[in-house]
């Protein structure tokens, strides 16, 4: 039984280490579909990838670390532009495994919690984790590619700008979702189904035509957002965020709607503040929401406790006797 039980570990991590870099590539491949030009290099505006690592090193341990760079080799050598294994590709690769690493470490030093129940779970993962530690891996990789001759110089602030921010929202949109999908033990209860439907046909009608009509429209989003925050917490608002994004990256590649007419740093800055604020809007409302709720069900079970207490003391004492009747004045 010994023998058997350390044989497993070995087959786990083994297993554990190929689902990660299979995972990560297949984020990988499906961000690759849409792109965006600046100053001449690809990029993309959410680069799921990162989301898939951080999610990974939260869930499983520093031992995602394996899984997370095979898959990110296995990501650039599936480019054109490294074909062939070059000191640039090795550089990418680390680069994109430390800084998941780095936002592990700095989320495990503030006492993150992965259910994100708390407001300053909420602050941690936009600020430690995306905003803070993709700096190291958009450094890193625009770094290279200027050393290597494949960027000019003078784009540098800009690329580096682009790479930062998708891989920032990868974190911010990716990572939440996993964390709660992972979380779901059971079927979920929906008690407020009628409500959902709305919501979701809503959201269905209301974010194609913000995202792809001509006349800029995408602020109607918000307050899709917000009622998801306000009736379904953390769920509801990642999923809408979710979808959000996704269509207005996906009109944004396609240079349609709002995204019509302008130059491609214009869309990649345009389209980056809405997935941003509105990633940072979904996260940290709905953070706030969960943390105010369950305040207050703290709040309602200890005066629930506290009355049970003392039902089970005044239970406990004798009834109280009358006091003796004065006869003093019986003769």
């Amino acid at each position: 039984m010994v023998a058997t039980h350390e044989l497993r570990r070995p087959a786990v991590a083994a297993l554990q280490t190929l689902v990660i870099a299979a995972c990560y590539y297949g984020a990988g491949r499906l961000g690759l579909l849409r792109r965006l030009y600046v100053e001449g290099a690809v990029f993309t505006p959410i680069w799921p990838p990162t989301g898939v690592a951080v999610a990974a090193l939260l869930l499983l341990g520093i031992r995602s670390w394996l899984g997370i760079a095979i898959g990110a080799l296995l990501v650039v050598l599936s480019l054109s532009s490294f074909s062939s294994f070059q000191l640039s590709a090795i550089g990418i690769v680390a680069g994109n495994t430390v800084a998941p690493i780095c936002a592990y470490l700095l989320l495990r030093s503030v006492r993150f919690r992965t259910d994100l129940s708390r407001l300053r779970d909420g602050l941690a993962l936009v600020f430690l984790a995306a905003l803070g530690s993709m700096m190291i891996s958009a450094t890193v990789d625009v770094g290279l590619l200027v050393l290597t001759g494949k960027l000019a110089l003078g784009g540098f602030w800009a690329v580096w700008l682009a790479w930062w921010v998708g891989d920032a929202m990868g974190v911010l949109i990716i990572t939440p979702v996993l964390l709660m999908l992972y979380a779901v033990r059971a079927p979920l209860r929906l008690t407020r189904w009628k409500e959902a439907v709305l919501l979701l046909a809503a959201v269905c009608v209301m974010v194609p035509l913000a995202t792809r009509n001509s006349i800029s429209l995408l602020f109607l989003v918000y307050p899709l957002l917000i009622w998801a925050a306000l009736r379904f917490e953390l769920p509801g608002s990642l999923a809408c965020a979710l979808f959000a994004s996704v269509m207005a990256t996906v009109a944004a590649t396609d240079e349609v709607g709002s995204f019509d007419g302008l130059s491609h740093t214009e869309i990649m800055i345009k389209l980056q503040a809405f997935n941003g604020t509105m990633a940072l809007t979904a996260l940290l409302l709905s953070a706030v929401i969960t943390e105010q709720r369950n305040t207050r069900r703290s709040v309602e079970l200890a005066c629930q406790e506290l009355v049970q207490v003392l039902e089970h003391l005044t239970a406990g004492n004798p009834t109280p006797r009358p006091p003796p009747r004065d006869e003093g004045g019986q003769g």
